[in-house]
C-alpha cells in the first residue's frame, strides 16, 4: 500500500472554559482515525489550536480582572492537560493568537482583497451605551419579531425556528450590561461568499461531506447565499484589519486559518515536513497531500461555505473531506449542570479511567452528524460487558496455566489454524470500518469476534484439563491459541484504546503493535507476567461524578464562553401588566402522546397532546411544534404530562400548523419542561 501524507485538525475549542465530555467526542473520533492511519504506516500529521479571539475572550478576561494573553495561556495548559489524559495526542497544539496566524490572515485578506471578493459599506448595528461597545448577536436578548417569545437571541428564536435581525427584536437588551441598545452606524468590511455559488454546490456533493452534511448545506445554497460580515469594531481581542483603522478580523475569519499557523508552527519544528506540499493548491496536488478537519455540526457553515471559497481565491487547497459528529446528550437530555451531567473532562479524570469513555464513544460513533447519548447505565454496562468481560477476559483466563506450567512459553505450534486465519482475515473489513469512521460497526465485529474467541475457551476448557497430566501439551496449545487470539483483538483496538493496548505489548513482551502484526503469530514466545489491564466500571464512581458536577443554576464566577449570558447577571423581569391581561392566558394540563423530530428543523420537536375529552367525551388533541430539541430526547416525553397556553393563535410554520405553546423555563443551563404536580390530569385549568 502506498503511504499516504495525511494532514487532521480538530475544531479549535474556545479558550475560555474548561474541555467537557460533549467536546471530547470530536477529539476522540479524530484520534482514533489518526492512530489506526499511523498504524496502518501513514505519515499523519495531526495539528489543533485554541481559539483565542473575540469579545467572549475579552469580557471574561475583564472578568477576572486580567489581561486576555494571560486568560487565554492559562487554559491553554489546561486543555493541553486534559487532550493528554484522554489519550488526544496531537503533535501540535497552538493558539490563534499566534504571529503565524497574524501574518497568514493578513496574506488571505489580502489576496482576497485583490481578486475582488471585498466589499466595504454602512450598517446599522445595536450598541451597548454602558459598555461603549456594538453587541454581536450572541449578547443581545429580546423578543422574538415573529412569534414573540420573550428572551431570544439577536438572530434566531428557539421557540418557533425564525431567523431575522438583531434591530428586529421586541424590548432587546445587552446581556453584558442589561442596558437597552441603540441602533449605530459603522463600516464593515464582507466577503463576498454569492460569488463562490456554483464552485461550492460543485465541491459540497463531491463526495467531501456526509450526505446528511450536503444536504444541509444544499438549503443555504438553493437558497442564496449572503455576502459575509468578516470585520468588527473596537474594543475587541483579535488581529486589525491592515490599512483599516480600528477595525478587527472577525473571530471566524481567523479561526481556521489557526489550522493553518498550527501547522506551520510544527513544520518550523519538523524537517519532514513541508508547509506548501499540503496547502498551496499546485503544489499540493503534485505532493500528493490529503486534509481533513473534524468539526462538529454547529459549525459546517464556517467550514463548508466561506472557509473553501477563501481558501480557493486565496490560492490554497480545499479540503479533502470534513468529517463532522453530532451533540452529546446524557441519559438523553441535554447536559445540565443542575442535573449533574454536565461533566467536564478534568472532574470525569477523578472518578474514571479515561479509556472507558474512548471506548463507548466508539462502540456508538458512526460517519453521520448524528447525535450521540452518554447513557451512564448503559457506559457501565458496555465496557463492563465489552472491554473488561470479553476481551481483557481472554488473557485472564489464558496467562496463569502458562505462567504456571510452562514457564510462560507459548506453543511453537499454530493447533487452530482455521479459528486464527478467521481473526486475521477480518483485518480488512475493520480496517474499511475505521477508514469510513465507522467505528461502531468496528466494534461489533471486534467484539463478535471476542465472543467466539470467549466460546473457544469455554468449550476446551483448559481448567479441566489441567488436572491431568497427559494433557498438559493441550493446556499450553488451547492457552497460547486463546494469547493469539487475545493479541489480535487487542491489535484492533488499538486506536481506540492505546493505554490498554500498551500494557498488552509489555504483558505479551512484543514491539508495539502495527495494523500488519495482526498477521503474525507469537509461537514459542515467552510472555510476561498477566496484570490486570482494565478493571470493571464502578456505578458508585459515576454517581460520585454526576454529584461532583451539579451546580446550582448560576454558580458565580464561571467563566462563560461565546453565546453565553454573565453570570453575574440576572434576568431582569418584564414590564408590569394588568390581572385582565393575564387572565385572557387559558392554561392547560397536557399529556404528550408523542414527540418526533421535525425534518430539516434544528431546534423543533413536534409533539401530539392529549388535552382531556370534549364535552361530549371525545378526546382534544393538538399539534405544537416546540425548540426543546436540544434538551429532549422524543423517546423520553412519551406519557409525559407539561401545560399548553390553550388558546394561543394557531401559527402557520413552514413545517405545519402549531396549536399553541408549551411552557418550559430555560437558560444557559438548558431548557425545562414545566410539569404540573402529580394527580393533575389532561385539560384541567391552571388557575
Amino acid at each position: 500500500m502506498p503511504k499516504r501524507k495525511i494532514l487532521v485538525t480538530n475544531a479549535l475549542p474556545y479558550a475560555n472554559g474548561p474541555i467537557h465530555l460533549g467536546h471530547l467526542l470530536g477529539y476522540i473520533q479524530a484520534d482514533i482515525w489518526v492512530r489506526f492511519q499511523r498504524m496502518r504506516g501513514h505519515q499523519c500529521s495531526y495539528v489543533c489550536a485554541d481559539d483565542a479571539h473575540g469579545t467572549g475572550i475579552m469580557l471574561s478576561a475583564q472578568q477576572q480582572g486580567i489581561a486576555p494573553e494571560d486568560l487565554i495561556a492559562r487554559v491553554n495548559q489546561e486543555h493541553q492537560q486534559d487532550f493528554r489524559a484522554f489519550q488526544v495526542a496531537f503533535d501540535n497544539y497552538y493558539t490563534t493568537h499566534s504571529e503565524e496566524n497574524r501574518v497568514l490572515s493578513e496574506l488571505i485578506y489580502q489576496r482576497c482583497q485583490a481578486n475582488g471578493h471585498i466589499s466595504s459599506r454602512r450598517i446599522t448595528q445595536l450598541y451597548d451605551p454602558d459598555k461603549n461597545m456594538f453587541l454581536s448577536d450572541r449578547f443581545i436578548k429580546g423578543e422574538c419579531p415573529k412569534c414573540g417569545t420573550p428572551d431570544q437571541y439577536g438572530d434566531n428564536c428557539e421557540a418557533c425556528g425564525s431567523t431575522y435581525n438583531a434591530t428586529d427584536l421586541g424590548n432587546p437588551r445587552s446581556t453584558i450590561s442589561g442596558a437597552t441598545p441603540v441602533a449605530r452606524e459603522s463600516i464593515h468590511f464582507f466577503f463576498k461568499l454569492p460569488e463562490f455559488t456554483e464552485l461550492l454546490k460543485t465541491w459540497t456533493r463531491s463526495g467531501s461531506l456526509h450526505p446528511q452534511v450536503a444536504n444541509k448545506l444544499a438549503e443555504w445554497l438553493d437558497a442564496g447565499l449572503q455576502e459575509w460580515d468578516i470585520s468588527r469594531d473596537a474594543p475587541y481581542f483579535g488581529f486589525e484589519i491592515p490599512g483599516a483603522g480600528g477595525k478587527y478580523f472577525y473571530v471566524w475569519l481567523d479561526a481556521p486559518i489557526g489550522y493553518m499557523a498550527s501547522f506551520q508552527n510544527l513544520c518550523a519544528r519538523d524537517a519532514g515536513l513541508n508547509f506548501d506540499d499540503y496547502w498551496d493548491a499546485g503544489q499540493s496536488v503534485l505532493a500528493n497531500t490529503e486534509l481533513y478537519h473534524f468539526i462538529g455540526k454547529d459549525i459546517i457553515n464556517f467550514h463548508a461555505l466561506f472557509w473553501p471559497a477563501m481558501l480557493s481565491t486565496a490560492g490554497f487547497r480545499m479540503p479533502t473531506a470534513l468529517a463532522v459528529n453530532g451533540f452529546v446528550t446524557v441519559n438523553g437530555q441535554k447536559m445540565s449542570k443542575s442535573r449533574g451531567t454536565f461533566i467536564k473532562a478534568a472532574t470525569y479524570l477523578e472518578y474514571l479511567n479515561p479509556e472507558y469513555l474512548r471506548y463507548y464513544y466508539a462502540a456508538k460513533l458512526g460517519s453521520s452528524p448524528d447525535d450521540l447519548d452518554l447513557n451512564l447505565e448503559d457506559f457501565a454496562l458496555r465496557v463492563n460487558a465489552d472491554v473488561v468481560g470479553k476481551v481483557v477476559n481472554i488473557a485472564s483466563r489464558c496467562a496463569g496455566f502458562i505462567h504456571k506450567g510452562f514457564n510462560g512459553m507459548l506453543a511453537a505450534d499454530n493447533p487452530e489454524p482455521e479459528l486464527l486465519e478467521e481473526f486475521q482475515n477480518s483485518q480488512s473489513d475493520i480496517a474499511d470500518f475505521y477508514e469510513a469512521r465507522e467505528y461502531a460497526k468496528a466494534m461489533r465485529l471486534i467484539m463478535a469476534l471476542a465472543d467466539k474467541a470467549n466460546q473457544y475457551i469455554a468449550d476446551r476448557q483448559p481448567w479441566t484439563l489441567a488436572k491431568t497430566a497427559p494433557a498438559a501439551a493441550e493446556v499450553q496449545a488451547v492457552c497460547s491459541t486463546g494469547l493469539n487470539l487475545f493479541r489480535i483483538l487487542m491489535i484492533y483496538l488499538k486506536p481506540v484504546l492505546p493505554a490498554v493496548a500498551e500494557q498488552a505489548e509489555s504483558f505479551l513482551r512484543t514491539e508495539p503493535f502495527t495494523w500488519h502484526c495482526s498477521q503474525n503469530l507469537l509461537l514459542n514466545h515467552s510472555i510476561g507476567k498477566f496484570e490486570p489491564l482494565m478493571t470493571r466500571v464502578d456505578p458508585a464512581r459515576i454517581e460520585q461524578m454526576v454529584e461532583a458536577s451539579r451546580e446550582s443554576l448560576g454558580s458565580p464566577g464561571e467563566a462563560t464562553g461565546p453565546g453565553m449570558d454573565s453570570p453575574l447577571m440576572q434576568e431582569p423581569l418584564a414590564a408590569e401588566i394588568e390581572f385582565p391581561d393575564f387572565a385572557r392566558v387559558d392554561l392547560r394540563v397536557v399529556r404528550i402522546l408523542q414527540a418526533e423530530h421535525v425534518e430539516g428543523a434544528d431546534k423543533l420537536l413536534k409533539l401530539t397532546l392529549d388535552l382531556g375529552p370534549d364535552a361530549g367525551g371525545q378526546a382534544i388533541t393538538r399539534t405544537v411544534f416546540s425548540g426543546i430539541k436540544s434538551a429532549y430526547d422524543p423517546a423520553h416525553l412519551k406519557d409525559k404530562y407539561t401545560v399548553l397556553v390553550a388558546n394561543l393563535k394557531p401559527r402557520k410554520m413552514k413545517f405545519g400548523l402549531s396549536e399553541g405553546m408549551i411552557l418550559a423555563a430555560g437558560d444557559k443551563e438548558g431548557i425545562y419542561l414545566l410539569e404540573p404536580h402529580e394527580g393533575a390530569r389532561p385539560g384541567m385549568r391552571i388557575t
